[in-house]
């Protein structure tokens, strides 16, 4: 009997019965591969995978449902946006420029937080896909290091005929967005050294995120060239929010008392450690302690001392980043730099004399 189950299932399988999942299985591919090359779109894929996901599908003797290979391509007026935190402005702005483009095309936009947990990315980007969206905006920033269950989230969405635009992430098969994180640091570290700071303390939020390593890395770099050496001491990490802010500046100080200048690496952040300076700490901004932020939010000029911070064009960065998910597909990914600048106000100042 055992022979007799052995030879019946050696025997080709009529075609009816095989699945794409199968071909890929025996090619040795992954299943949005497959899907590539045998529904026509056949885009990043080499030669040398075309060839074995042809072989197999011979050998096993596939026959593709047209029909509903159409219905799986078939998209909806949906796109979805996926921000680490709906309560913070950074997205906001993000989101504001990503909604006026959906208006402009009439369509819903689907937002979603992952909390800075990177397997929710995966995971909503797999429901939007089974929702048959018609585009996805990854506006979280990446997370150091590549993602496996999120690049196969991704090649799924793309064979589904999907598109896709990322802010600030790194090593993904998609069209990027790069904004300016990297030189924006290293605009604050010059302006700083040019008004004679040289014991700087930094607050930044989570390293695994590809923008808070950026603006860290321009930022040490250009001290370093300007021979400013930014001790590991007087760097922070904490959450990347008000209270993150003002948590780290309290324990910086308690470290390294004598700073005279902090770099946050977002203006929330920054608007914690001018409580945390003012309430917690007793000092004076600028006169005993400058402070910089980044992103330039819309509360940035109102506060006292109005803060010196960094400009990313956010709600412009939105728009680009939909427009991008729907035009025309390219034959490889594209990635569209998008500068900053330093905007100089109240919150910096020269360090204060010392008396001897």
């Amino acid at each position: 009997m055992q022979s007799q189950v052995n030879r019946r299932s050696a025997r080709p399988r009529p075609s009816s019965a095989v699945t794409l999942q199968q071909v890929a299985q025996d090619a040795g591919v992954s299943l949005a591969t497959a899907s590539r090359v045998l529904g026509d779109s056949d885009r990043n894929v080499t030669q040398e995978l075309q060839e074995r996901v042809l072989e197999a599908a011979a050998r096993l003797r596939y026959v593709s449902n047209a029909p509903a290979r159409a219905l799986v391509r078939s998209t909806t007026s949906i796109v979805g946006l996926l921000v680490h935190d709906v309560n913070d402005a950074y997205y906001s702005a993000i989101a504001a420029g990503v909604m006026e483009v959906a208006r402009d095309h009439k369509l819903l936009v689907m937002l979603a937080g992952t909390f800075h947990e990177p397997e929710l990315q995966a995971e909503y980007v797999a429901r939007l896909r089974a929702q048959r969206a018609r585009a996805v905006v990854l506006a979280g920033s990446g997370f150091t290091g590549r993602s496996p269950s999120l690049v196969q989230e991704l090649e799924s969405f793309a064979a589904q005929g999907g598109r896709v635009t990322a802010v600030a992430h790194e090593g993904m098969p998609v069209d990027t967005i790069v904004p300016g994180n990297h030189e924006g640091g290293r605009a604050v570290a010059e302006h700083l050294a040019r008004l004679g700071h040289t014991e700087i303390g930094v607050v930044c939020g989570p390293l695994a995120l590809v923008s808070v390593q950026d603006r860290l890395r321009g930022f040490l770099e250009r001290a370093a060239e300007l021979g400013i050496v930014v001790q590991e001491r007087h760097r922070v990490e904490a959450d990347f929010t008000r209270d993150g802010g003002r948590t780290a500046t309290v324990r910086l100080f308690r470290r390294s008392p004598g700073i005279t200048a902090i770099f946050a690496l977002n203006d929330a952040m920054a608007l914690g450690a001018l409580a945390a300076l003012r309430d917690d700490l007793g000092r004076g901004v600028p006169s005993d302690v400058s402070v910089v932020g980044f992103d330039d939010l819309p509360v940035a000029g109102d506060v006292t001392p109005a803060l010196t911070t960094v400009r990313l064009p956010l709600e412009e960065i939105g728009r680009r980043a939909l427009l991008l998910a729907l035009g025309d597909a390219t034959p490889s990914p594209r990635t569209l730099a998008v500068p900053s600048r330093l905007v100089v106000r109240a919150s910096t100042a020269p360090p204060p004399r010392t008396t001897g």
